[in-house]
């Protein structure tokens, strides 16, 4: 398969947030791509406003992210929230590509990561559906 053709699941990686080996959804219904975490929350820390997140579950150790956003997201169902986006780098087949993904709470979802449109077409990557790895 070529480098610039992924599969509609795939195992990725975030080093910078200690995490190894995790099932991507690649979605390209969906604008933006999403990462499950815990304990979202803004603090003060020495006079300065950091966000705080501990991403995918209590095994990984709690993140503080000093550059970051609130983007609004719009949900499937057409509900629209914001959410906190950081900036990052996820490795996909062992390239490491810059990502912006937004934290969620998607404990009730199949996979704790989404992948969607924007960083595929920002990649210059494309899905094959044929492709099946979880």
């Amino acid at each position: 398969m070529s480098d610039s053709v992924v599969g509609i699941f795939e195992k990725v990686a975030f080093p910078e947030l200690g995490i190894k080996n995790v099932t991507a959804k690649i979605d390209t219904g969906a604008y933006s791509g999403a990462i499950h975490c815990l304990n979202i929350r803004e603090e003060t820390v020495d006079g300065r406003t950091v966000l705080k997140f501990t991403p995918l579950d209590e095994s990984h150790p709690e993140h503080t992210a000093v550059r970051y956003r609130t983007l609004p997201v719009t949900s499937s169902n057409g509900q629209t929230e914001r959410r906190f986006a950081v900036h990052t780098i996820v490795v996909i087949r062992n390239v490491e590509y810059p990502i912006r993904i937004t934290l969620a709470h998607r404990a009730g979802m199949k996979h704790p990561v989404l992948i969607g449109r924007r960083f595929l077409r920002l990649n210059k990557l494309m899905v094959d559906a044929t492709q099946y790895k979880k």
